[in-house]
């Protein structure tokens, strides 16, 4: 089938399913609440890794659009995510049961996850433009995607006090740009598609970032650096390894 004889309907449920696949990566927190302090700290090693990897895919994924608009996106995304640190710092914040310097860096992580998930549901909607065969693939090669980034959001909630339920629900409500996005974005396809690799450099920005500046730190004070560094290690090498798998 091509693209005309996809309707926006199919596009929307399809993009829908991404975001709904965000939530699984909760899951696994239905069998361990109790965290330990070396556990945080190993957690957010692991939420680090999944960042760090998945920006590392966003970016060789926008260089195959456009180099410079991917660069372009990065920079962007940087001075974004700089912007957002220097305002939130020292200001009260409050993010559900979470409050203090948990809630900021909550806050933080589900608003780059979220900005990041708009050029995901553009990708999803340029990829319907291609046919429905390519829009399925994609889709589906996204919400599997999703799942350790729901994972990610997680491992960042759970152990700071947010619930299981209340952690899927954030995780599956960064995501719900995707369908947001992916109806304009196969209307328009001619019109997304150039802005695809700036949106995608943007959330790659913005993660390196996050990932390094507060996440990182955070895993060093709780937990011991060889367990930091071997956890971070294994998990950027297998976040790598199923995007590779997912995308051939």
């Amino acid at each position: 089938m091509d693209a005309l004889s996809v309707s926006p309907w199919t596009v929307f449920l399809y993009a829908l399913l991404t975001a709904v696949a965000t939530g699984l990566g909760a899951l696994p927190f239905l069998f361990t609440r109790a965290v330990a302090q070396e556990h945080l700290g190993l957690a957010n090693a692991a939420a680090a890794g999944l960042m760090l990897s998945a920006s590392f895919g966003l970016v060789y994924e926008g260089v195959g659009y456009s180099l410079g608009r991917t660069l372009l996106g990065v920079l962007l995304g940087l001075g974004f995510i700089l912007l957002a640190h220097r305002y939130l710092q020292g200001r009260e914040v409050s993010f559900g049961e979470l409050s203090g310097l948990d809630a900021r860096k909550a806050l933080m992580v589900v608003g780059i996850m979220t900005l990041h998930s708009f050029a995901e549901g553009v990708g999803v909607g340029v990829s319907f433009g291609g046919g429905e065969a390519l829009g399925i693939f994609i889709t589906l090669a996204i919400a599997v995607h999703n799942i350790p980034e729901g994972l990610a959001i997680s491992l960042v909630l759970v152990p700071r006090g947010v619930s299981v339920l209340m952690a899927a629900f954030w995780s599956v409500f960064s995501s719900l740009p995707q369908p947001l996005m992916a109806v304009p974005a196969f209307l328009f396809v001619e019109l997304f598609r150039p802005a695809l690799p700036v949106g995608l450099g943007f959330a790659a920005g913005a993660m390196i970032w996050m990932a390094v500046a507060e996440i990182l730190p955070d895993a060093l004070k709780e937990a011991r650096a060889e367990g930091v560094a071997t956890v971070l290690t294994l998990s950027v090498a297998l976040m790598v390894a199923f995007q590779v798998l997912i995308g051939g």
